[in-house]
């Protein structure tokens, strides 16, 4: 039989003897099988890599020290000095804002203590330029996102809950990722974080063993609404 081009030809079942082309080569067969595999692998894959990245200390910046203008040690001023969390977040019990230290309340020390030092220079200049000092936000939500600080502490949520051991940061980095279902794990079961509110800016404290009896009774006694705390409308407004 003559080859047309590169087309083989095969006897067909035909009772007249035909001949028919051939287009597929015989290993054509195992090749659309393979792909029927390894395609769906490598799509699975590839959103499995992208969810576990959207996930990673990489991506959230997790235990990374953020850079700021002038490298404030939490390690040094709280856990050293002892100075509470609302003398530089003046506004974190009566505002959806914590509040950024203004460089008066730095200057308050600084103006007596270190005053020469060449590593509070920024400070010192917007003492006297008046322009305030940029701080890079650590825990930066998305604009979609609500969030309230005031309501949190008021609650009973200490602030270690959410920023860690700061005390023991001589650069402030995030501990958590403040990813939706980690905040879900507070609002679903809120008995498990909640403590007296004394101890809400108590870097110190420790969860005690009767937690959740000690938290169902903050519950109530704080008036936590737990039926909407899982509504969408509560953090996406």
């Amino acid at each position: 039989m003559r080859a047309l081009g590169r087309i083989k030809y095969k006897r067909s079942s035909n009772a007249a003897g035909d001949f028919m082309p051939q287009l597929f080569e015989r290993r054509a067969n195992a090749i659309a099988l393979a792909a029927l595999i390894v395609v769906p692998l490598i799509v699975l894959g590839g959103w499995g890599g992208l969810f576990a990245l959207a996930r990673s200390d990489f991506w959230t910046g997790v235990d990374s020290p953020v850079e700021q203008p002038v490298p404030f040690s939490h390690q040094h001023h709280v856990g050293g000095l002892e100075i509470d969390c609302r003398y530089c977040h003046t506004s974190v019990e009566s505002s959806s804002f914590a509040g950024i230290p203004a460089t008066e309340i730095c200057m308050t020390c600084h103006s007596q203590v270190w005053k020469d030092a060449p590593v509070l220079q920024a400070v010192r200049e917007s003492w006297q330029t008046g322009r305030p000092l940029k701080w890079t936000r650590v825990h930066d939500l998305p604009d979609y996102v609500y969030f309230d600080h005031s309501i949190h502490l008021n609650k009973g949520v200490g602030c270690a809950t959410c920023h860690g051991q700061v005390n023991e940061m001589p650069l402030t980095w995030k501990t958590r990722d403040l990813q939706m279902r980690w905040c879900l794990d507070c609002h679903r079961q809120p008995e498990r974080f909640l403590r007296p509110a004394n101890a809400v800016v108590d870097l110190h404290y420790v969860t005690p063993s009767n937690q959740i009896t000690l938290g169902q009774r903050l519950v109530r006694q704080n008036n936590v609404h737990t039926a909407g705390l899982t509504d969408c409308a509560t953090c996406h407004r």
